[in-house]
């Protein structure tokens, strides 16, 4: 048993479902070239088929927040039926790859699903590990970028290997059925928590017992109101829609940055490697984080992620070393923030609806992500990169401004 009561096998098996479980994200973003190759698709349909994602993530989040969903329901079932719905429309979105509107289609529905797994997840760890939060969220964020990451690797074995045609249909049913595997071990191996079965309200919070139907009213959503009535929620969240701008457009640009020096599964393994690396700032920041408090560790690295964008004019052009060591020092960084905002929020909402506020949180998190993708990818197409980069630090900046009230704070948040 940990030091909050949890079995010492309930986060290590989270992790590997949450890897498993978010697999599907980037999936057509691994097999892209191959795509284009095959079907002649222009190079906006990168940025089109991921904002697809995000935009169903985005209507997920609104539903299941809206509904209660993570709060209402058991979540290791609700992570059990997302991640089977999402390694359904994986292969449906296979076997239709070669009509793009269909592609979009499929693609938004597994966003839609991948709401039940990534938020749901975060849930479960917050019910087990109330103490140390920040590090179990280091874990499991990191797991979600490991996650995200492999399908490049995927991509760059089976290009590797001898094989007749075309390596995406192979990466296609593999995350498939990692997304599968990953739902089956949360519902089969990890146990609900105490504080799932037997949900204490802290006091004063809405809908704790002894509330009247006028002061509990819709719980969900006063809970929800949080997000702008309450000073810390409030910095932790505008935080990370700071750190949204920039995420997951790095991720999306990320092989066009190493395309300009690489080429082939060359470049499928190096975006694996810039990608997967945050899952290294995620794990390392949620062990410091317990050290020093996770708005500390939140804001050191949005301000060294903000720093690599506007470097990257210099960057692009430095000598290889210095180019990889950008990259990298990025990839940790741009995702390493990301747990601990998730922790900061989870410790300051309302105690009966974590899961919902989480939720929600995500939902206009990814609304601001599909804004950035769209604009810098569009922007990237007709414009040297060295022009559009240091722009994304718009994001670090603002989201830096938002957490500065939880920086000044004397006890570590």
């Amino acid at each position: 048993m940990t030091s909050d009561g949890a079995p010492r096998r309930v986060l290590p098996l989270l992790v590997l479902a949450q890897f498993a479980g978010t697999s599907p994200w980037f999936a057509v973003n691994a097999v892209m070239p191959d795509l284009q190759q095959a079907y002649g698709w222009p190079d906006s349909a990168l940025g089109t088929l991921t904002s697809a994602v995000q935009a169903g993530f985005i209507l997920g989040t609104l539903v299941f927040a809206l509904g209660g969903v993570a709060d209402r329901f058991n979540a290791r079932r609700v992570f059990l039926a997302c991640a089977l719905a999402a390694s359904v429309c994986t292969l449906a979105a296979l076997a239709f790859a070669g009509h793009l509107g269909a592609l979009h289609a499929w693609r938004a529905a597994t966003g839609f699903f991948l709401a039940g797994i990534y938020p749901v997840g975060m849930k479960i760890a917050a019910q087990w590990y109330r103490g140390g939060l920040g590090g179990a969220l280091g874990w499991l964020v990191g797991a979600l970028v490991l996650g995200s990451a492999s399908p490049h690797a995927l991509r760059g074995l089976l290009a590797a290997a001898p094989q007749g045609g075309l390596p995406w249909g192979g990466v296609m049913v593999g995350v498939a059925l990692l997304a599968a595997a990953g739902g089956l071990l949360v519902a089969r191996a990890i146990p609900d928590a105490p504080i799932a079965r037997s949900p204490v309200p802290r006091p004063g919070a809405a809908g704790a017992a002894g509330a009247t139907d006028a002061e509990r009213g819709p719980s969900y959503v006063r809970a929800l109101a949080s997000l702008w009535t309450e000073r810390r929620v409030r910095a932790s969240a505008f935080g990370y829609f700071g750190h949204m701008v920039e995420l997951y457009t790095l991720w999306v640009l990320a092989p066009l940055v190493l395309a300009t020096r690489l080429q082939g599964a060359a470049v499928s393994w190096a975006a694996f490697g810039v990608v997967g690396a945050g899952a290294l700032g995620c794990g390392v920041g949620g062990w410091v984080a317990q050290r020093v408090g996770s708005a500390r560790v939140a804001g050191a690295q949005l301000a060294t992620s903000g720093l690599c964008c506007a470097v990257a004019p210099w960057a692009l052009g430095a000598p290889d070393a210095l180019f990889v060591l950008w990259l990298a020092v990025w990839g940790i960084t741009v995702a390493g923030d990301s747990p601990q905002f998730s922790a900061l929020t989870a410790r300051n909402a309302p105690a009966h609806a974590v899961g919902t506020v989480l939720t929600f949180t995500n939902c206009l998190g990814f609304a601001i992500s599909i804004a950035s993708i769209e604009f810098f990818v569009r922007w990237a197409a007709h414009a040297p990169l060295a022009q559009v980069l240091p722009w994304l630090g718009l994001g670090p900046l603002l989201g830096m401004l938002a957490l500065w009230p939880l920086l000044r704070e004397r006890r570590p948040a």
